[in-house]
């Protein structure tokens, strides 16, 4: 386990985070660890830990957060938030680090690949001619290269 010195605390990170009115305060969490044991991730990969990172949270460990990859882990499935018993926003809070790690291009290489899958093609699964013969094989229609409904919204950026 690392070793944090008081230079790796960041108190504005905290403050920013709590000020955030969707997120309401995660303060209360009092590390009863109801979130790690309910949570499907950890109970997979042990490196994953829904209380670390409030904690580490509550410390400001801002660099450690948004550059780790712990946060990304994530499966948005709400078990935390849906059983903490002082109603901490667990899986919003990650879902905002996520969002400010990603402006700030820590992304690891999983979801910046997805991402630029879904710039080119509006998809994030190629369809190629290959899909488009089982397809018809199954009686389903072909699918376009790039979904229609994507390069619209795309190109209004």
């Amino acid at each position: 386990m690392r070793t944090f010195s008081l230079r790796d605390l960041d108190s504005d990170f905290v403050d920013e985070i709590e000020s955030l009115d969707f997120i309401g305060t995660f303060r209360d969490c009092y590390a009863c660890g109801t979130c790690t044991g309910g949570c499907p991730v950890h109970r997979v990969n042990n490196d994953y830990d829904p209380l670390r990172i409030m904690r580490m949270l509550v410390l400001g460990l801002r660099e450690e957060l948004l550059k780790g990859e712990m946060i990304w882990l994530c499966s948005d499935c709400y078990t935390c938030q849906e059983n903490c018993p002082m109603e901490v926003k667990i899986t919003d809070i990650i879902n905002h680090l996520k969002n400010l790690a990603t402006h700030e291009d820590n992304t690891p290489l999983g979801v910046s690949t997805q991402k630029k899958l879904l710039m080119d093609q509006g998809k994030i699964y190629i369809i190629d001619e290959f899909d488009n013969k089982k397809r018809a094989k199954a009686g389903l229609p072909s699918l376009p290269e790039m979904a229609e409904e994507a390069r619209k919204l795309l190109n209004k950026r």
